[in-house]
């Protein structure tokens, strides 16, 4: 039996960038994806793997990685179980909202603004320093379902097909992959 996957359009809520490799990023009014290399000013950006423990080894590996997406209902959820996370601060590069990014299948493509178009590689696996950042975060954004199957919720991760400009308030439209479909996996 093949899983469901949700086809819920949204919109973009925030956008941020570091050009440094650091945990958190700063909001900007505006980012610009560029065609497979990633977010322009971005320390992830380019065709090569940028973080760093994956440049250790391989830097050779294709950068799966260039642009990080999460969902703004994590925040909402995360604030109920007391942490104060805001958009940006888990290293997003785009904050959504109303589109299931975890439940997108592998090579789901989102249109995003006027030209933008991102191509979902896999799940962001979240590393200890989540915990540096809030102490209990890396556990909060972790799960398990009812078969005992760890759930990262911790955003997904996208390559540039097309470039363009994204902002807050763009439209994000969801186009699935031909079938059949791929569960996400972490990348």
């Amino acid at each position: 039996m093949e899983a469901r996957f949700a086809m819920n359009n949204g919109t973009v809520t925030a956008v941020s960038i570091s050009a440094k490799h650091t945990f958190s990023k700063e909001n900007e009014a505006c980012i610009r994806l560029l065609k497979g290399l990633g977010v322009e000013g971005d320390a992830h950006l380019g065709e090569k793997v940028k973080h760093r423990y994956r440049v250790a080894r391989n830097p050779d590996e294709p950068n799966l990685r260039q642009v990080h997406l999460i969902h703004s209902e994590l925040f909402d959820e995360l604030k109920v179980q007391g942490f104060d996370v805001c958009a940006g601060q888990l290293g997003e590069n785009i904050t959504t909202c109303g589109v299931d990014l975890l439940g997108l299948p592998t090579g789901t493509r989102l249109h995003i603004g006027e030209t933008a178009v991102i191509e979902v590689t896999g799940l962001r696996s979240p590393c200890k320093q989540i915990d540096q950042f809030q102490h209990g975060l890396m556990a909060a954004v972790l799960d398990r379902d009812s078969e005992g199957k760890l759930i990262r919720k911790a955003g997904i991760m996208a390559i540039v097909l097309e470039g363009g400009i994204a902002r807050p308030e763009d439209q994000i439209r969801v186009e699935l992959p031909s079938m059949p479909h791929r569960t996400l996996q972490p990348v």
